[in-house]
């Protein structure tokens, strides 16, 4: 107990750690595992593009939550690393590999509704074909490896800060033995532009081009609105049309600055920190660096909620799973029809095209 209180967290706040940390791991994982086998039982799911890139998404989250949280959770617990040097390094580099191919894919589905909402639906048909989404999702696996496995297996990350490296990986005070992953500053510069900066940088222009979008669609139906023609039996109809197409409009912005409220709050902190610690001689406390490290987890519990819970379609198909195959909630025959090419769905939010 004297040993547990010396290293900073008492028996009360590990308690209570553990089972804040024990619940993030557990909705990510149900909520990631949900989402998978949704798309893999609804052929309508399956039709449209935007889901391979959520499935991707979803299976990168499900293991960050199983592979990268739980040795996370147990030397935040413990304060102490038991497996080894090696697995310190397969750990670490899984946690970089998994969280960036993570950011990766929420990139490309800025891209993918950056093409379906704001181009033409022939030029959305030719730029994203099956070989381009198949590349796309290759190198959101592929890329990660690059400042993951290749550069901290070789111990590129900690040329020049060795010394510094090993006197943090022991506490002789305590006899503890930590993981620490510590980087240089060539290496915090590129990891964080890769696996931050440039995906955050598209982000922000694919989803600013997408709320203009939006925005102008709105605009459009209030203009025909006002010019509507005063026929009495005639007009009721479009103008019902035109609000729900004005507050689906509306409510596809504003799920944009959601997801995009999320992945800044989640990520920005620790990415900030991660370039600023190695020119500042690394003073950054390490109970901050825990914290920005598990905001950064919990985003990827958060996506299967961003990504599809909003979405109706992926609704429906989770109650069916949920309530075993429950009729109630099937598609009426009408919506198993082909959606037309010039529709495109954000989030529950469907877009005509023009």
């Amino acid at each position: 107990e004297d040993k547990l209180s010396s290293e900073g967290f008492g028996v009360a706040e590990k308690i209570a750690l553990l089972t804040f940390v024990s619940a993030v791991i557990l909705m990510a994982i149900l909520g990631n595992l949900l989402v998978m086998v949704a798309v893999c039982r609804d052929r309508q799911l399956r039709k449209i593009k935007t889901n391979y890139f959520i499935v991707s998404l979803a299976f990168a989250d499900l293991l960050v939550s199983v592979v990268v949280m739980p040795f996370g959770a147990i030397e935040l617990v413990q304060d102490n690393w038991i497996y080894g040097e090696m697995f310190c390094l397969v750990r670490t580099s899984l946690d970089v590999l998994l969280t960036t191919a993570s950011i990766l894919h929420l990139c490309c589905i800025s891209l993918d509704r950056y093409y379906a909402i704001c181009c033409q639906p022939l030029v959305y048909r030719n730029k994203m074909t099956p070989l381009r989404i198949a590349l796309m999702l290759g190198g959101c696996w592929t890329i990660p490896t690059f400042i993951s496995f290749l550069p901290i297996m070789q111990g590129w990350n900690s040329i020049g800060i060795l010394d510094l490296i090993q006197q943090r990986q022991f506490n002789k005070a305590s006899n503890s033995t930590y993981c620490i992953f510590m980087v240089n500053k060539p290496y915090a510069i590129t990891c964080s532009v890769v696996a931050f900066y440039i995906p955050f940088f598209l982000m922000v222009l694919a989803y600013y081009r997408i709320y203009i979008t939006a925005r102008e669609h709105a605009r459009q139906i209030r203009i025909l609105q006002r010019a509507g023609a005063p026929t009495e039996g005639r007009q009721h109809h479009p103008d019902q049309h035109s609000s729900h197409r004005m507050k689906t409009e509306t409510k596809a912005a504003k799920t944009l600055c959601i997801i995009m409220g999320c992945f800044c709050l989640c990520w920005a902190p620790f990415f900030i920190t991660n370039v600023v610690d190695p020119f500042i001689n690394y003073t950054v406390p390490e109970q901050l660096w825990t914290a920005f490290l598990w905001l950064g987890y919990i985003n990827s519990g958060l996506n299967p909620f961003l990504y599809a819970f909003l979405n109706r379609s992926f609704r429906r198909a989770f109650l069916i799973i949920l309530c075993c195959g429950d009729e109630r909630y099937r598609r009426p025959s009408i919506l198993g029809q082909t959606v037309p090419c010039s529709t495109t769905t954000i989030n529950g939010s469907t877009h005509v095209l023009r």
